[in-house]
């Protein structure tokens, strides 16, 4: 039986907390960036980060005044929050889960999924929910690490795959497999870190898609 659910994701990253940003800013920040200034954005544009943990994506998205932040853990959110009030930022910020928005059809002009499909529990519910609150011809920023597409994992990283999603996060999922599920288009797909194991993707819901 697998421990990757939201109780568990919670608890984890509630341990994790004391040392989350030292792990996950230092390595990851130019990609955070880089996803950022690939979305384009415009400043009042509604953006939700999804999965924003402690808010390290924020200084990168200064000067946008329509910001939601949310996390299945509440210790992060409680340090996004004073991470935005030290950069002055306004973020409406609050726990929810990823699989489950609690936003309307076709609201957001953009989400930021960074380091968040790999380790939520039902990557396919996650996105299919992106796909339902993106406003027809709104952008969904990816970072995270990925199994190329049609690759099948070996047996050794398919065993080590049972540590890894348990402490961390899931090494074999596939990008064109989770969103296959939905109308998202996948626009760019560049590598990142770890000599492109980790991909910078940008999706964009099909503007004449309503439903």
């Amino acid at each position: 039986m697998s421990l990757n659910t939201n109780t568990w994701n919670r608890l984890r990253y509630t341990l994790y907390l004391p040392v989350y940003d030292l792990i996950a800013d230092r390595i990851f920040r130019k990609y955070r960036k880089r996803s950022v200034e690939l979305l384009a954005a415009k400043p009042t544009d509604a953006i939700l980060i999804l999965g924003a943990g402690t808010g390290l994506d924020l200084p990168y998205l200064k000067g946008y005044t329509n910001l939601t932040a949310i996390d299945i853990t509440p210790g992060m959110i409680s340090k996004l929050k004073q991470r935005a009030d030290e950069l002055g930022m306004p973020v409406h910020a609050q726990v929810m889960n990823g699989q489950q928005l609690d936003f309307a059809d076709n609201s957001l002009d953009a989400v930021i999924l960074h380091l968040i499909l790999a380790v939520i529990p039902d990557p396919v519910a996650c996105i299919k929910e992106v796909e339902r609150v993106l406003k027809p011809g709104g952008t969904a920023m990816v970072f995270d690490k990925f199994l190329p597409d049609g690759q099948q994992p070996s047996i050794l990283r398919r065993l080590f795959n049972q540590l890894a999603s348990t402490l961390f996060s899931d090494i074999n999922r596939s990008i064109g497999s989770i969103v296959s599920h939905t109308s998202l288009k996948v626009e760019l797909n560049e590598p990142a870190a770890l000599g492109g194991a980790f991909r910078v993707i940008r999706m964009c819901k099909p503007a004449e898609n309503v439903a």
